[in-house]
């Protein structure tokens, strides 16, 4: 028979032997995942003469990003010509990320939301490849200043939610036909290195939906918009010296798909599409490699559309980001 210290230690034994068997599968399940994104990520059909992978797995970066909105609207209103620009209150944010083996996280907190000082809404995201890549921001906005001109009159206008209400979303994307020596992510995602110039012809295509309310006491406007672009760009990386890169990009599209409502008061008004119609997005970056493992830099992405005809309604919207930031590979 075995004794109540012999039970005991049979019992601890076996639950030894399941943690040992648990640990060793979980060590062979981290393995195999790690296995599979070291594959992908060095599987990557470039030419080593211009682009290289960084040689570490993990890249932690600090960032400032900075954002800003502007909206201009110019036609005739029961005859009268009118023209109006306003800017949204410019978002600061502060973010960190970790990334390995080019899967990113990251967290960002805004100050001036926490103190109360910012009230408007804006989420963005982004993926740059070496063939495709997309920016993709939405905003909820209704914090605005600017002036408003009827007839040569002109007045300061500063809204509120209650008054104006602006929601607009974005996405552009871009085709890179030269990936083997030209890197999106170089200039804009620190997940490939640019070690020679090279640039590249782009296939692009935009979109942007907007949805605006005007609820003063002398007026009263509800406007929705949808376009839809296609066309064609060319991005550039000069590296000047070891351990730089300038980055430009500049991507044209035509409008080919429009559908625009206006609705002041009870009255419907009929918007046409004039060519030509464009959403045009530009995109540059600075980025210094310090040392073996450092990096600091700053980009800029630049968003216009323009839409409409004066002499009836024409808008214009322009939307800028910019990030600055330092960063670690380990």
């Amino acid at each position: 028979m075995m004794t109540r210290q012999t039970r005991i230690l049979a019992i601890v034994a076996i639950l030894l032997t399941k943690t040992i068997r648990a640990d060793a599968q979980k060590f062979k399940f981290n393995h195999f995942v790690d296995s599979v994104l070291m594959s992908r990520y060095w599987r990557a059909d470039i030419d080593t003469n211009y682009i290289t992978r960084p040689q570490t797995k993990w890249t932690l970066v600090g960032r400032v990003k900075m954002t800003g909105a502007r909206i201009k609207a110019e036609g005739v209103d029961n005859g009268q010509h009118f023209k109006t620009e306003l800017q949204a209150d410019n978002k600061t944010t502060v973010s960190a990320g970790v990334s390995y083996l080019g899967l990113a996280v990251s967290l960002a907190i805004n100050p001036a939301k926490l103190l109360g000082k910012y009230h408007d809404y804006e989420l963005g995201f982004r993926s740059y490849g070496k063939r495709f890549g997309f920016d993709i921001a939405y905003q909820d906005a209704s914090n605005f200043r600017g002036w408003h001109e009827l007839e040569g009159v002109r007045e300061e206008v500063t809204t509120s939610e209650d008054m104006f209400k602006l929601r607009t979303f974005n996405v552009n994307a871009y085709y890179a036909f030269n990936y083997r020596h030209f890197s999106y992510p170089a200039a804009m995602a620190h997940s490939y290195l640019q070690r020679r110039s090279a640039g590249s012809f782009l296939l692009a295509a935009s979109g942007q939906g907007q949805h605006g309310k005007v609820n003063s006491d002398h007026h009263k406007m509800d406007f929705k918009m949808t376009n839809i672009g296609i066309g064609a760009g060319y991005a550039y990386n000069y590296v000047p010296a070891s351990g730089w890169l300038l980055h430009f990009s500049a991507l044209p599209t035509l409008i080919v798909y429009s559908n625009t409502s206006l609705t002041t008061g009870d009255t419907e008004i009929p918007l046409h599409y004039r060519f030509p119609e464009v959403i045009i997005t530009s995109r540059s970056a600075v980025v210094k490699q310090i040392g073996n493992n450092k990096f600091a830099g700053l980009s800029v992405v630049f968003n216009y559309c323009r839409v409409g005809d004066r002499d009836e309604l024409a808008i214009r919207n322009q939307k800028w980001l910019a990030r600055l930031y330092f960063g670690f590979r380990l």
